[in-house]
């Protein structure tokens, strides 16, 4: 049997409301391009993905998704601005530091930097 390496090329949330989403994560230097009313994709600067409108959410469990900043405190406070709520303040680890936050629509993330 062949093995096949894939990696992750792309990912998807499901949110409550378009507009509110993209003003969000807009505040973190994300670009968007609408292709519905109900579907937008958007570019991180290293990952491309998509949210789609719907009135259904289960924003809990799955993987975590981990962000990069060059700039941790800044991102931090750019974050809880713009209505996140931090679910673990800012901690070392072996190469680096991070915290956790959840979204409007409650999907949990991670932001780390060196």
């Amino acid at each position: 049997m062949n093995e096949v390496a894939i990696g992750i090329n792309y990912i998807e949330f499901n949110v409550q409301d378009m507009m509110r989403s993209k003003q969000f994560y807009q505040q973190l230097g994300w670009q968007f391009i609408d292709y519905s009313p109900y579907y937008c994709e958007f570019n991180s600067g290293s990952l491309k993905g998509g949210f789609y409108q719907t009135k259904e959410i289960s924003s809990k469990g799955g993987a975590l998704v981990i962000l990069y900043s060059e700039n941790l405190e800044e991102t931090y406070q750019t974050l809880k601005e713009a209505g996140a709520t931090i679910t673990s303040e800012i901690i070392e680890f072996p190469g680096g530091r991070r915290f956790q936050f959840r979204d409007l629509d409650g999907y949990e993330l991670a932001v780390w930097s060196k």
